[in-house]
């Protein structure tokens, strides 16, 4: 997320945000588990 960005409206925002949590918990990939994204690894983990 682009931190300088400004946003028209709420909407925008709301967008911005949403697109980020996704990123965060579905593509990041983290070295501290395994390789994995935060989705992947509590599936394993909870499996």
């Amino acid at each position: 997320m682009d931190l300088k960005r400004s946003f028209k409206n709420l909407n925008e925002l709301e967008d911005a945000i949403r697109d980020y949590i996704e990123y965060y918990n579905k593509k990041r990939i983290r070295i501290k588990l395994k390789g994995l994204t935060r989705i992947e690894y509590w599936k394993v983990v909870l499996s």
